[in-house]
């Protein structure tokens, strides 16, 4: 199984007494978004599953990749590395897996993906941590293919 964990791109601060669901992409984090969005696109088998948060950065995000997607109330802030990963069905599913997220439990399910000692990993803005389960004759392992930041695309 590949899993990719795609941060949302910059978005603006949370107003005090706004809704965090709320904020959207800077210009900047537009320009993150689509120049991972292309990266990406040139990667990802057809076939891939997109699941993104319902927050309006993850969508915004989501949207410059101009795949279908799924919005999946599991992937709001503050769920849990567990509830990701039964999402997504980790290791068991056969597709490429795309989760558009946030922090911190994008880096606490790669710390216990990765076996880190840290409970979370750090995770960029719109930054990809792409992960593959494979099994071995020692059991399963998890390999990262890749991470990549928009900053070096």
């Amino acid at each position: 199984m590949n899993l990719i964990l795609w941060r949302h791109a910059e978005a603006l601060e949370s107003e005090e007494g706004g809704n965090d669901m709320d904020r959207p992409l800077t210009s900047r984090g537009e320009k993150q978004a689509a120049r991972m969005a292309s990266w990406l696109d040139r990667q990802l088998p057809d076939a891939a599953r997109i699941l993104i948060s319902p927050s309006k950065r993850t969508e915004q995000t989501a949207v410059a990749l101009g795949r279908k997607y799924k919005i999946c109330p599991e992937l709001s802030p503050g769920c849990s590395a567990v509830q990701l990963l039964d999402l997504v069905q980790w290791p068991k599913a056969r597709n490429t897996v795309l989760v558009i997220g946030h922090q911190p439990t994008l880096g606490q399910t790669i710390a216990q993906l990765m076996g880190l000692t840290e409970s979370e990993c750090a995770v960029k803005k719109g930054a990809v941590w792409w992960l593959r389960n494979r099994e071995r004759e020692s059991g399963s392992q998890t390999v990262v293919v890749t991470v990549q930041s928009p900053e070096v695309l």
